[in-house]
């Protein structure tokens, strides 16, 4: 007995080794020995102060967008997830009001987008483009026996930053159909569900605090569209004409896209529309905006605090959409009986959407100012 247990022991050390070598392989390696935290690069001619969170700066820069805020300006900056190589971008968005919504005018409307109501934004960033594959993947290796044993890369670091309450997604059931790991790390990471996307930015944001970037989420559904439209009122942010989209985003296709091909919004916002349809904070109603109708509010007041895991909202459409449902106003309500029909762990499994158009949904991050 004592023979056969201490072979089985060997077997499954074998196992554990053999799966941490290879999410090692696909772990993009620091450059440093080191796991060292690399500092957020700004935007401009200016070095970020000591003193100022990333994405602020004392003066004006002489290029780029920038936005004016009671401490300096917030600007673009770039950031690397701790302990890898792994860059993502946030862009600064400026406060406003603007009429969230669609018009009775706007042919392609549907009932859920009115009626219109005038919400005013703070300022905040916004990521620049959907969260990718190479960076969900990094939260994706905390499932199974990494969590179990703690043994691999992902986990000494995130026990350096203290995370250690954050639950891990679930391995993909069908990873030839959603991500491939040879081809895929710079297309939008998709098919997760809102909890996924909501752990994700709890998981960053414990990572990311020795930074000062203690708070990542997902938007409010007020502040995707108005960083959509970025102070436009047509249909999609370059005007009216749909024949137009396809050079701002993948649409009425059969597969995702990498991110960043196409043109950006006058925000340097890119994927606005189409390639995932993106999460956004809120349950979905058909009645729209009916409960704020003739107020005026924030994007807290615009929001419908969720309960009930669906439905709930997404914004832009995705690569199997049609034009109208991509533009600005549009919205869509996650699916529990269609879009995880599929699943072989229901009712157990939070994670993962398994049936299209489920397997298009995707997500990008705000930070508050």
């Amino acid at each position: 007995m004592k023979i056969c247990f201490t072979i089985l022991t060997l077997l499954l050390v074998s196992v554990f080794s053999a799966q941490e070598t290879l999410a090692q392989e696909q772990t993009v390696e620091p450059k440093s020995k080191q796991e060292s935290v690399k500092k957020p690069t700004t935007s401009g001619n200016q070095e970020k102060s000591e003193n100022l969170p990333p994405g602020i700066v004392k003066e004006k820069p002489t290029n780029g967008r920038s936005v004016k805020v009671k401490d300096g300006y917030m600007v673009a900056y770039t950031t690397t997830i701790p302990g890898t190589d792994v860059k993502f971008h946030m862009v600064p968005i400026p406060g406003g009001t603007f009429k969230m919504g669609s018009p009775e005018s706007d042919s392609d409307r549907n009932d859920d987008e009115g009626p219109q109501v005038e919400v005013t934004v703070e300022p905040f960033w916004m990521q620049k483009h959907e969260v990718t594959w190479r960076e969900y993947q990094l939260f994706m290796q905390m499932d199974g026996i990494f969590k179990a044993f703690a043994r691999n890369k992902m986990r000494k670091i995130e026990a350096k930053h203290k995370v250690d309450a954050i639950t891990a997604p679930s391995s993909l059931y069908k990873p030839e159909e959603t991500y491939d790991a040879g081809q895929g790390p710079n297309q939008a990471a998709a098919s997760m569900s809102h909890f996924a996307a909501k752990q994700y930015t709890k998981w960053l944001s414990r990572m990311s605090k020795v930074e000062g970037e203690d708070f990542y989420r997902l938007p409010y559904e007020a502040e995707w569209e108005y960083a959509c439209r970025a102070g436009t009122t047509t249909k999609y942010y370059f005007g009216d004409d749909e024949d137009e989209l396809e050079e701002h985003g993948w649409y009425a296709d059969e597969e995702r896209y990498d991110v960043g091909k196409l043109k950006p919004n006058p925000w340097g916002l890119h994927d606005m529309y189409g390639n995932v349809a993106e999460m956004v904070l809120g349950q979905y109603s058909e009645d729209g905006y009916a409960h704020v109708k003739n107020k005026k509010g924030t994007p807290a007041d615009v929001y419908v605090k969720p309960d009930d895991p669906f439905p709930l909202i997404l914004r832009g459409g995705s690569f199997e959409s049609e034009s109208e449902e991509c533009r600005s106003a549009s919205r869509l309500a996650s699916d529990d009986d269609e879009w995880k029909d599929e699943d072989p762990n229901l009712p157990a499994s939070p994670w993962w959407f398994t049936t299209s158009p489920g397997l298009g949904t995707g997500f990008r991050m705000v930070r508050p100012y």
